[in-house]
């Protein structure tokens, strides 16, 4: 049943910018996330409560932006101004060659005539968006990162069983489009993924081996959930490359909000870095668009719904890792393992998961709690936490302090 859409529904994030906008001028708000999570939507319902002019523009066009068109967007917003402010909303920026450069110079113009026009830029490819921010406009901005639909979110917004996220994700573009699977497929392989490779990925940065980045990416949605060495996946792709290569295009992958590789925990930064990552999708929706099953189809499949159950909970977990909540890993020495290890200031979680039931005693994390000594250890699934409830709670819920 889908009882509602994503326009009658506002994201917790509108509440941050609607007090940060409704402040005297302070710093300009950067809102960045993957493609197809609402930013722009989320500012339109915000802007349209505030009693000050608004100027939209966006840079997703198919010709050239530079400079020049952000100057122009901002001197209309002067323009616009009433005594109260105005407020310029510049989409998709990380399109625009040297935008960082640009924007300083007229935040910094207007800081020093005390104009009070407020910023809020929107970027689709995060790690692009990150990078500029700390070369240019230290000081001077504010991120608001919105990750992808979590449950709780699809099923008040959609009315969304439980299988229907695990197997659908978090994608509300999407979500009309359940009823007909191959419809609903292609949005997503065509609209999303293609979208994000091609326009968020290949065009905005130096990829030499593109066909081997999608091939990347298509092995990390089959493997999602499984622990593979670059060595391994090298082994699986046609094109030719090393696992430096890999280790890049697996980061731009995550910056794009996509596919991410775990790192081991290891109680040490430098050798966690060094470690075989583990596979795990951002949105499971990616998994089973690729995979050519159908809901009835991966359910009736005990293990692929128990990759797609662990993968539901790895996205939610590393989503929340992306927006700065906690740092994600897994564990394993030897034959012992555990699903994934959550770090939130000094505090350590053990997660383990499980689609059916499980015995109450797990070696995996029982050998961790002695090499670690978590604050918690958590089951999801099985005789532990319902899948339901883990998922509808925000992930800083489960990690205590």
């Amino acid at each position: 049943m889908q009882s509602k859409n994503t326009q009658s529904y506002e994201r917790p994030q509108g509440a941050v910018l609607a007090g940060r906008l409704a402040e005297p001028r302070r710093f300009i708000q950067i809102l960045a996330g993957p493609r197809q999570t609402g930013k722009s939507t989320l500012v339109q319902q915000v802007v349209e409560r505030l009693e000050l002019p608004v100027r939209y523009a966006s840079a997703d066009e198919p010709m050239l932006r530079g400079g020049e068109w952000i100057a122009q967007q901002w001197e209309a917003a002067r323009l616009a101004m009433i005594p109260a402010g105005a407020v310029l909303v510049l989409d998709e920026i990380q399109k625009i060659s040297g935008w960082s450069e640009t924007v300083k110079r007229l935040w910094d113009e207007d800081t020093r005539a005390r104009r009070p026009l407020r910023v809020v830029l929107l970027g689709s490819a995060p790690l692009l968006i990150t990078k500029a921010l700390s070369e240019s406009l230290a000081g001077r901005f504010e991120v608001i990162f919105l990750s992808h639909w979590s449950y709780g979110e699809m099923r008040t917004a959609f009315g969304w069983s439980l299988e229907q996220f695990v197997f659908h994700g978090g994608y509300p573009g999407a979500a009309p489009l359940i009823g007909d699977h191959e419809r609903w497929a292609r949005y997503v392989l065509d609209s999303l993924v293609e979208t994000s490779i091609s326009r968020d990925v290949l065009l905005l940065t130096r990829v030499d081996k593109p066909a081997l980045l999608r091939q990347l990416f298509e092995l990390a949605c089959r493997y999602s959930g499984q622990v593979l060495s670059y060595t391994k996946m090298l082994g699986q792709l046609q094109d030719a490359g090393n696992t430096t290569t890999l280790a890049h295009y697996l980061k731009l992958l995550t910056g794009a909000g996509m596919v991410c590789g775990l790192q081991k925990y290891a109680g040490d930064v430098s050798r966690s870095r060094g470690s075989s990552p583990k596979l795990q999708v951002l949105n499971t929706a990616l998994m089973t668009a690729m995979s050519g099953l159908t809901l009835a189809e991966a359910r009736a499949d005990h293990a692929i719904w128990g990759r797609l159950v662990e993968s539901a909970v790895g996205a939610h977990l590393a989503n929340a890792a992306l927006c700065g909540d906690c740092q994600l890993h897994y564990w394993r020495d030897g034959n012992q393992e555990v699903d994934f290890v959550v770090r939130r200031s000094r505090r350590l979680t053990a997660i383990e998961v499980k689609s059916g039931r499980a015995p109450v005693v797990h070696s995996g994390t029982a050998a961790f709690a002695q090499a670690y000594k978590p604050q918690r250890c958590l089951l999801v699934g099985g005789d532990g936490i319902a899948l339901e409830e883990f998922l509808s709670q925000p992930v800083r819920h489960w990690l205590g302090g």
